[in-house]
């Protein structure tokens, strides 16, 4: 059942802050719910119908563009927590979607036109919210706004991200608007490795000397794997990601999908990213044919990913591809590979805890286009970014989700400038922290781990109302 509304702030309407909110996909359309739900007035900007993008097919707000699934249900699964997270702060999205929900085994699944029909008629039925059916071309940085343009803006809006983004380089460095290729290595659980198979080894005994782990092939598994690349089923690219001209998809020559490598050439993985000179066993003392190497995706050591196994294997694919190599064969992955267009913030460089674009009060961002990859994921950036302006606006600190909350998670791997190569991911259960005396069955660990979390989102939850009352009155 949809959770019952809450009317957090009492302030009159004719005395309310305003924000504008660019785009009215799910991370747009739950930041404009939940700033309104905390008194702004909100002016809610939809281009569609008038121009569409290219991965659109309806005029409808909240348009499910992939699946109908927003994925696992269960607590004991890091993006069911977060759903239930978001159900505890009054999230239109999830709301929504278990008011439309259809039967999907575990996992929550909707009907997509009643979905969206109901969000946009809670919005446009909502007393603060303004919608606006026109397409934005430039940002105002003096005037508070929300950009949940998605990870393919207009082109006009595209300019106009890259010239704050490049202000913010000007000052304080990081990346710009990243290139149009969304290329993501598979990422696997640490507790799902059989680390007998692997040895660990930095190439040439850099740095610490043992930061990866290594996973060495004789001749036979290489020409295995390469194999499975060449012939696996792979995603099709879509009309928009072709360079028309060619006829084909223009990937970064120092970026290309895996198979694409393997295709080239028996031998060009083997002097690519499964090198394996400098990276003689330890203990043997014998060069491998090639060798995998998982590189830590956090400082936790929790989750590793494939060192250049960027792909468009289809994810069936990938696991029967992958879970062939040594200590792979009970993974538990955390992310498939993917490659495709996409345009995303360099966000651990370029965005605060709230989202707020550094160096700028009154701009923040929110879904796909920060790195946040998923449905029930931008829901969640939308929730902080509103709530981080509702809060700028009224002159509150900014509050950050409690640690070892799945919205903290999301947050985790944004703020994650351990990572250099920054790239879109889902929520995981990486950024939490074990419970002391934790089960070792993982069920039980994490349904513990699930219930902490909201415990604390609870708490945070009334620190929030209690706060924006306060200031309202």
């Amino acid at each position: 059942m949809r959770s019952r509304s809450r009317r957090i702030a009492s302030t009159p309407i004719s005395e309310a802050p305003r924000i504008r909110v660019v785009g009215a996909g799910l991370a747009g359309c739950e930041a404009a719910w939940q700033a309104a739900q905390r008194g702004l007035d909100v002016e809610l900007y939809e281009m569609r119908p008038a121009k569409t993008g290219p991965a659109h097919k309806t005029a409808s707000f909240a348009e499910l563009v992939c699946s109908n699934s927003l994925r696992g249900a269960a607590l004991e699964n890091a993006v069911g927590l977060l759903k239930e997270e978001l159900a505890r702060l009054d999230s239109l999205i999830v709301g929504a979607a278990r008011e439309s929900a259809v039967p999907a085994g575990g996992a929550l699944a909707v009907d997509r036109e009643r979905f969206a029909n109901l969000v946009e008629s809670r919005l446009s039925t909502h007393p603060r919210v303004h919608i606006l059916r026109t397409e934005v071309t430039a940002i105002e940085p003096d005037v508070p706004t929300i950009v949940a343009c998605g990870p393919l803006p207009s082109e006009p809006l595209a300019t106009a991200i890259d010239a704050l983004v490049a202000r913010v380089r000007a000052t304080s460095g990081g990346a710009g608007r990243l290139h149009y290729y969304d290329a993501a290595s598979p990422i696997v659980a640490a507790e799902s490795l059989d680390l007998s198979a692997m040895y660990r080894k930095s190439r040439y005994d850099k740095g610490d000397g043992d930061d990866y782990l290594n996973i060495p092939l004789d001749r036979e598994q290489y020409a295995a794997l390469v194999q499975d690349l060449r012939e696996l089923p792979k995603h099709q690219p879509k009309d928009f990601e072709l360079d028309r001209a060619a006829g084909k998809v223009p990937y970064f020559e120092g970026c290309l999908p895996i198979e694409e490598m393997a295709q080239r050439g028996e031998d060009v993985l083997r002097y690519g990213p499964l090198k394996p000179v400098g990276l003689r066993h330890p203990v043997t003392g014998k060069t491998p044919h090639a060798v995998v190497q998982l590189r830590k995706e956090n400082l936790q050591a929790t989750a590793f990913n494939l060192v250049g196994f960027q792909t468009r294997l289809t994810w069936p694919a990938q696991k029967q591809a992958f879970e062939k190599l040594p200590g792979l064969a009970n993974a538990e992955w955390l992310r498939y590979g993917v490659m495709h267009r996409n345009s995303f913030l360099d966000a651990p460089r370029l965005l605060d805890s709230d989202l707020r674009l550094r160096g700028f009060a009154a701009t923040w961002f929110a879904g796909q286009i920060t790195g946040a990859e998923g449905y029930v994921e931008a829901a969640a950036c939308g929730l902080i970014a509103a709530i981080g302006a509702a809060r700028v606006l009224r002159g509150l600190p900014v509050l950050d989700p409690p640690a070892d909350t799945a919205l903290a998670a999301v947050l985790g791997h944004l703020q994650n400038a351990q990572t250099p190569d920054f790239q879109p991911s889902n929520v995981t259960w990486a950024y939490f922290s074990t419970l002391p005396g934790a089960s070792r069955d993982k069920r039980a660990r994490r349904r513990a781990l699930a219930e902490r979390a909201l415990e604390r989102i609870e708490c945070w939850r009334r620190q929030l109302s209690e706060e924006v009352l306060s200031a309202a009155i």
